[in-house]
Protein backbone atom coordinates (compact mmCIF):
# COMPACT_ATOMS: atom_id res chain seq x y z
CA UNK A 1 0.00 0.00 0.00
CA UNK A 2 2.74 2.48 0.94
CA UNK A 3 4.90 1.73 -2.35
CA UNK A 4 1.70 2.20 -4.50
CA UNK A 5 1.21 5.71 -2.82
CA UNK A 6 4.84 6.47 -3.26
CA UNK A 7 5.00 5.63 -6.65
CA UNK A 8 2.13 7.83 -7.31
CA UNK A 9 3.63 10.71 -5.57
CA UNK A 10 6.88 9.54 -7.90
CA UNK A 11 4.85 9.45 -11.10
CA UNK A 12 3.25 12.76 -10.02
CA UNK A 13 6.23 14.78 -9.76
CA UNK A 14 8.01 13.17 -12.55
CA UNK A 15 4.72 14.54 -14.71
CA UNK A 16 5.11 18.15 -13.18
CA UNK A 17 8.76 17.95 -14.36
CA UNK A 18 8.29 16.98 -17.49
CA UNK A 19 5.50 19.68 -18.18
CA UNK A 20 7.93 22.20 -16.73
CA UNK A 21 10.20 21.37 -18.96
CA UNK A 22 8.51 20.75 -21.79
CA UNK A 23 6.82 24.31 -21.20
CA UNK A 24 10.13 25.83 -20.75
CA UNK A 25 11.58 24.58 -23.99
CA UNK A 26 8.55 25.94 -25.72
CA UNK A 27 9.60 29.36 -24.47
CA UNK A 28 13.17 28.44 -25.47
CA UNK A 29 12.05 28.09 -29.52
CA UNK A 30 10.02 32.14 -28.55
CA UNK A 31 12.90 34.05 -30.70
CA UNK A 32 14.23 31.10 -32.96
CA UNK A 33 14.00 29.83 -36.49
CA UNK A 34 15.28 30.93 -39.76
CA UNK A 35 13.42 34.16 -39.94
CA UNK A 36 15.26 35.06 -36.99
CA UNK A 37 18.48 34.41 -37.96
CA UNK A 38 17.98 36.08 -40.79
CA UNK A 39 17.01 39.22 -39.33
CA UNK A 40 19.91 39.32 -37.17
CA UNK A 41 22.03 39.09 -40.17
CA UNK A 42 19.74 41.98 -41.41
CA UNK A 43 21.09 43.80 -38.34
CA UNK A 44 21.45 47.74 -39.18
CA UNK A 45 20.55 48.77 -42.61
CA UNK A 46 19.29 51.75 -44.94
CA UNK A 47 17.38 52.33 -47.84
CA UNK A 48 19.03 53.13 -51.37
CA UNK A 49 18.65 54.31 -54.93
CA UNK A 50 14.89 55.10 -54.87
CA UNK A 51 14.85 58.00 -56.25
CA UNK A 52 18.17 57.82 -58.00
CA UNK A 53 18.38 58.82 -61.74
CA UNK A 54 20.19 55.82 -62.53
CA UNK A 55 16.79 53.85 -63.03
CA UNK A 56 16.56 56.05 -66.36
CA UNK A 57 19.72 56.19 -67.31
CA UNK A 58 23.20 54.72 -65.66
CA UNK A 59 25.24 57.65 -66.88
CA UNK A 60 23.25 59.81 -64.83
CA UNK A 61 23.59 57.39 -61.68
CA UNK A 62 24.43 59.38 -58.94
CA UNK A 63 25.10 56.42 -55.96
CA UNK A 64 28.33 54.22 -57.37
CA UNK A 65 30.10 51.64 -56.71
CA UNK A 66 31.93 53.01 -54.03
CA UNK A 67 28.76 54.24 -52.38
CA UNK A 68 28.17 50.56 -51.22
CA UNK A 69 31.75 49.88 -49.65
CA UNK A 70 31.21 53.35 -48.21
CA UNK A 71 28.16 51.44 -46.59
CA UNK A 72 29.71 48.19 -45.15
CA UNK A 73 32.66 49.99 -43.53
CA UNK A 74 30.49 52.27 -41.88
CA UNK A 75 29.03 49.29 -39.82
CA UNK A 76 25.82 48.60 -41.63
CA UNK A 77 24.80 45.18 -42.83
CA UNK A 78 21.77 46.13 -45.26
CA UNK A 79 20.74 47.85 -48.20
CA UNK A 80 16.77 47.97 -48.89
CA UNK A 81 16.53 48.64 -52.65
CA UNK A 82 13.55 50.89 -53.03
CA UNK A 83 12.34 49.46 -56.55
CA UNK A 84 9.25 50.84 -58.90
CA UNK A 85 8.42 48.48 -61.02
CA UNK A 86 4.86 49.72 -62.46
CA UNK A 87 7.17 52.74 -64.22
CA UNK A 88 9.01 49.78 -66.38
CA UNK A 89 5.98 48.15 -67.63
CA UNK A 90 6.19 47.69 -71.48
CA UNK A 91 2.03 48.28 -71.60
CA UNK A 92 1.68 44.94 -72.90
CA UNK A 93 -1.13 43.26 -71.70
CA UNK A 94 0.94 41.13 -69.66
CA UNK A 95 2.85 44.14 -67.65
CA UNK A 96 6.15 43.12 -68.78
CA UNK A 97 8.83 45.09 -67.14
CA UNK A 98 11.47 46.78 -69.62
CA UNK A 99 14.77 45.05 -69.53
CA UNK A 100 16.56 47.80 -67.93
CA UNK A 101 14.94 47.70 -64.94
CA UNK A 102 16.51 43.78 -64.10
CA UNK A 103 19.78 45.43 -65.18
CA UNK A 104 19.77 48.13 -62.91
CA UNK A 105 18.40 46.01 -59.98
CA UNK A 106 20.88 43.29 -60.87
CA UNK A 107 23.71 45.87 -60.45
CA UNK A 108 22.35 46.90 -57.42
CA UNK A 109 22.11 43.07 -55.65
CA UNK A 110 25.43 42.17 -57.07
CA UNK A 111 26.88 45.44 -55.52
CA UNK A 112 25.64 44.90 -52.28
CA UNK A 113 26.76 41.10 -52.31
CA UNK A 114 29.93 41.61 -53.06
CA UNK A 115 30.10 44.03 -49.95
CA UNK A 116 28.43 41.40 -47.79
CA UNK A 117 25.17 43.19 -47.38
CA UNK A 118 22.27 41.66 -47.32
CA UNK A 119 19.65 42.84 -49.41
CA UNK A 120 15.68 43.83 -49.15
CA UNK A 121 14.28 44.30 -52.39
CA UNK A 122 11.28 46.33 -51.71
CA UNK A 123 8.53 46.73 -54.00
CA UNK A 124 7.85 50.28 -53.31
CA UNK A 125 4.50 51.32 -55.35
CA UNK A 126 2.30 52.27 -52.50
CA UNK A 127 1.44 55.41 -53.75
CA UNK A 128 -0.41 53.87 -57.02
CA UNK A 129 -1.77 50.90 -54.88
CA UNK A 130 -3.44 53.31 -52.80
CA UNK A 131 -5.22 54.63 -55.51
CA UNK A 132 -6.47 51.43 -56.71
CA UNK A 133 -5.22 48.39 -54.44
CA UNK A 134 -7.42 45.94 -56.39
CA UNK A 135 -6.96 47.35 -59.63
CA UNK A 136 -3.44 47.43 -59.44
CA UNK A 137 -3.20 43.93 -57.63
CA UNK A 138 -3.16 41.95 -61.53
CA UNK A 139 0.28 44.25 -62.38
CA UNK A 140 2.17 43.61 -59.04
CA UNK A 141 0.79 39.62 -59.12
CA UNK A 142 2.37 39.67 -62.56
CA UNK A 143 5.27 41.65 -61.63
CA UNK A 144 6.38 39.98 -58.34
CA UNK A 145 6.19 36.76 -60.83
CA UNK A 146 8.69 38.62 -63.01
CA UNK A 147 11.33 39.56 -60.55
CA UNK A 148 11.20 36.34 -58.49
CA UNK A 149 11.99 34.16 -61.68
CA UNK A 150 14.49 36.79 -62.27
CA UNK A 151 16.13 36.28 -58.89
CA UNK A 152 15.57 32.90 -57.81
CA UNK A 153 19.26 32.11 -58.62
CA UNK A 154 20.16 34.89 -55.67
CA UNK A 155 21.73 33.90 -52.30
CA UNK A 156 19.72 33.78 -49.43
CA UNK A 157 21.32 37.10 -48.23
CA UNK A 158 18.73 38.66 -50.88
CA UNK A 159 15.19 38.87 -49.10
CA UNK A 160 11.66 39.71 -50.71
CA UNK A 161 9.12 42.80 -49.48
CA UNK A 162 5.87 42.42 -50.89
CA UNK A 163 5.01 45.83 -50.85
CA UNK A 164 5.88 49.15 -48.93
CA UNK A 165 3.26 50.75 -47.21
CA UNK A 166 0.08 49.41 -47.94
CA UNK A 167 -2.45 51.95 -47.35
CA UNK A 168 -5.68 50.06 -47.91
CA UNK A 169 -8.36 48.22 -45.78
CA UNK A 170 -6.90 45.00 -43.88
CA UNK A 171 -9.13 42.38 -45.91
CA UNK A 172 -7.88 44.16 -48.92
CA UNK A 173 -4.25 43.60 -48.15
CA UNK A 174 -4.12 40.33 -46.33
CA UNK A 175 -6.03 39.39 -50.20
CA UNK A 176 -3.17 41.30 -52.23
CA UNK A 177 -0.06 39.81 -49.93
CA UNK A 178 -1.45 36.17 -49.92
CA UNK A 179 -1.69 35.96 -53.56
CA UNK A 180 1.66 37.56 -53.83
CA UNK A 181 3.46 35.23 -50.94
CA UNK A 182 2.19 32.54 -53.00
CA UNK A 183 3.55 33.41 -56.33
CA UNK A 184 7.12 33.98 -55.04
CA UNK A 185 7.07 30.48 -52.99
CA UNK A 186 6.34 29.32 -56.21
CA UNK A 187 9.72 30.17 -57.49
CA UNK A 188 11.25 31.07 -54.38
CA UNK A 189 10.77 28.26 -51.90
CA UNK A 190 13.69 28.98 -49.13
CA UNK A 191 13.73 32.89 -49.59
CA UNK A 192 12.87 34.86 -46.69
CA UNK A 193 9.72 37.01 -47.45
CA UNK A 194 8.75 40.41 -46.00
CA UNK A 195 5.27 41.27 -45.24
CA UNK A 196 4.40 44.68 -43.95
CA UNK A 197 1.24 46.04 -42.06
CA UNK A 198 -1.13 48.30 -43.62
CA UNK A 199 -1.33 52.32 -43.82
CA UNK A 200 2.29 53.20 -43.70
CA UNK A 201 3.16 50.24 -41.70
CA UNK A 202 2.12 51.23 -38.66
CA UNK A 203 2.59 49.40 -35.47
CA UNK A 204 -1.17 49.33 -34.10
CA UNK A 205 -2.34 47.34 -37.14
CA UNK A 206 -0.16 44.59 -36.64
CA UNK A 207 -3.23 42.40 -34.81
CA UNK A 208 -5.00 42.98 -38.48
CA UNK A 209 -2.36 41.14 -40.65
CA UNK A 210 -3.05 37.50 -41.63
CA UNK A 211 0.11 35.35 -42.55
CA UNK A 212 0.52 31.77 -42.99
CA UNK A 213 0.80 29.85 -40.16
CA UNK A 214 3.19 26.95 -41.41
CA UNK A 215 5.96 29.19 -42.90
CA UNK A 216 7.85 30.12 -40.65
CA UNK A 217 10.58 32.15 -43.21
CA UNK A 218 8.40 35.50 -42.35
CA UNK A 219 9.98 38.52 -41.39
CA UNK A 220 6.92 41.45 -40.50
CA UNK A 221 7.82 44.90 -41.69
CA UNK A 222 7.05 47.93 -39.16
CA UNK A 223 7.79 51.72 -39.63
CA UNK A 224 8.24 54.79 -37.17
CA UNK A 225 8.21 58.46 -37.74
CA UNK A 226 6.38 59.55 -34.65
CA UNK A 227 5.59 61.67 -33.43
CA UNK A 228 4.89 62.91 -36.89
CA UNK A 229 4.75 66.26 -36.07
CA UNK A 230 8.18 66.56 -35.37
CA UNK A 231 9.58 64.12 -38.27
CA UNK A 232 7.55 65.69 -40.80
CA UNK A 233 7.67 69.39 -40.29
CA UNK A 234 7.89 71.18 -43.17
CA UNK A 235 7.97 68.26 -45.79
CA UNK A 236 6.27 69.06 -48.70
CA UNK A 237 4.55 66.11 -49.34
CA UNK A 238 2.81 66.06 -45.68
CA UNK A 239 -0.81 67.90 -46.18
CA UNK A 240 -0.75 68.29 -42.39
CA UNK A 241 2.80 69.34 -41.44
CA UNK A 242 4.05 70.74 -44.51
CA UNK A 243 3.56 74.06 -42.52
CA UNK A 244 5.20 73.49 -39.12
CA UNK A 245 8.40 74.44 -38.25
CA UNK A 246 10.36 74.93 -35.21
CA UNK A 247 8.72 71.43 -33.16
CA UNK A 248 11.79 70.07 -31.03
CA UNK A 249 12.34 66.68 -29.58
CA UNK A 250 14.68 67.14 -26.16
CA UNK A 251 14.04 63.49 -25.11
CA UNK A 252 12.39 63.70 -22.39
CA UNK A 253 11.03 60.86 -20.10
CA UNK A 254 8.18 61.24 -21.35
CA UNK A 255 8.94 61.31 -25.37
CA UNK A 256 10.69 58.49 -24.47
CA UNK A 257 7.91 56.80 -23.20
CA UNK A 258 5.59 57.39 -25.63
CA UNK A 259 8.57 55.35 -27.91
CA UNK A 260 8.76 52.64 -25.74
CA UNK A 261 4.78 52.53 -25.40
CA UNK A 262 4.82 51.97 -29.52
CA UNK A 263 7.70 49.27 -29.20
CA UNK A 264 6.72 47.31 -26.64
CA UNK A 265 3.15 46.43 -28.42
CA UNK A 266 4.67 45.19 -31.40
CA UNK A 267 7.18 43.58 -29.50
CA UNK A 268 4.50 41.87 -27.38
CA UNK A 269 3.08 40.76 -30.54
CA UNK A 270 6.64 39.84 -32.19
CA UNK A 271 6.30 36.96 -28.85
CA UNK A 272 2.35 36.40 -29.39
CA UNK A 273 3.25 35.35 -32.52
CA UNK A 274 7.11 34.21 -32.67
CA UNK A 275 7.63 36.52 -35.71
CA UNK A 276 10.49 38.79 -36.17
CA UNK A 277 10.16 42.18 -36.62
CA UNK A 278 12.35 44.82 -39.08
CA UNK A 279 11.89 48.33 -38.81
CA UNK A 280 12.25 49.22 -42.64
CA UNK A 281 12.35 52.71 -42.37
CA UNK A 282 12.57 55.38 -39.65
CA UNK A 283 13.66 58.82 -40.01
CA UNK A 284 13.99 62.86 -38.83
CA UNK A 285 13.17 65.36 -41.98
CA UNK A 286 15.63 68.13 -42.58
CA UNK A 287 13.55 70.75 -41.88
CA UNK A 288 13.68 69.54 -37.69
CA UNK A 289 16.62 70.87 -35.90
CA UNK A 290 20.08 68.84 -36.15
CA UNK A 291 20.26 68.25 -32.22
CA UNK A 292 16.30 67.05 -32.18
CA UNK A 293 17.49 64.80 -35.15
CA UNK A 294 20.16 63.46 -33.58
CA UNK A 295 18.61 62.29 -30.39
CA UNK A 296 15.78 60.72 -31.61
CA UNK A 297 17.29 59.03 -34.37
CA UNK A 298 19.67 57.54 -31.95
CA UNK A 299 17.12 56.62 -29.45
CA UNK A 300 15.34 55.22 -32.25
CA UNK A 301 17.71 52.95 -33.48
CA UNK A 302 18.95 51.86 -29.70
CA UNK A 303 15.01 50.90 -28.69
CA UNK A 304 15.15 48.73 -31.96
CA UNK A 305 18.11 46.44 -31.09
CA UNK A 306 16.82 46.25 -27.47
CA UNK A 307 14.38 44.21 -29.03
CA UNK A 308 16.47 42.74 -31.39
CA UNK A 309 15.22 44.20 -34.51
CA UNK A 310 16.46 44.85 -37.28
CA UNK A 311 16.25 48.27 -38.91
CA UNK A 312 16.82 50.20 -42.29
CA UNK A 313 17.42 54.30 -42.18
CA UNK A 314 15.09 56.01 -44.69
CA UNK A 315 17.14 56.87 -46.44
CA UNK A 316 20.94 57.49 -48.03
CA UNK A 317 19.78 60.35 -49.69
CA UNK A 318 17.85 62.69 -51.27
CA UNK A 319 15.85 63.58 -48.22
CA UNK A 320 16.49 62.18 -44.80
CA UNK A 321 20.01 62.13 -46.00
CA UNK A 322 22.48 60.01 -44.58
CA UNK A 323 25.36 60.69 -47.03
CA UNK A 324 25.52 64.32 -49.30
CA UNK A 325 26.12 63.34 -52.42
CA UNK A 326 26.53 66.74 -53.84
CA UNK A 327 29.33 66.75 -51.24
CA UNK A 328 30.33 63.06 -51.29
CA UNK A 329 30.51 63.11 -47.88
CA UNK A 330 28.59 61.38 -44.85
CA UNK A 331 26.02 63.26 -42.91
CA UNK A 332 27.96 62.88 -39.78
CA UNK A 333 25.75 63.62 -36.98
CA UNK A 334 23.18 61.09 -38.17
CA UNK A 335 25.47 58.93 -38.97
CA UNK A 336 27.02 58.42 -35.63
CA UNK A 337 23.43 58.39 -34.08
CA UNK A 338 22.60 55.51 -36.32
CA UNK A 339 26.09 54.07 -35.54
CA UNK A 340 27.84 55.59 -32.53
CA UNK A 341 30.63 52.59 -32.96
CA UNK A 342 31.68 54.89 -36.12
CA UNK A 343 32.74 57.47 -33.83
CA UNK A 344 36.26 58.14 -34.17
Amino acid sequence: MKNTFRQKILCFFLLLSLAISVDLSAQDELGKGYAFGQNEKLGRGVNIIGYDPLWKDPLKARMKEKHFKLIKEAGFDNVRIVISPFKFSMNDSVYTIKPEFFQTLDWAIKESLKNKLMVIVDFHEHNAMQKDPLGTKPKLLVMWKQIADHCKGYSDDVLFEIANEPNMKPEVWNEIQTAAYQILRASNPKRTIIIGTINGNQIKFLPDLTLPEADRNIIVAIHYYSPIQFTHQGAPWSVKNKDLSGIEWKQTKEEEAAVRLDFDLAQEWSKKHNRPLTLGEFGAYEKADLPSRIRWTNYIARQAEARKWSWSYWQFNSDFILYDLDQDQWVMPIRDALIPSAKK
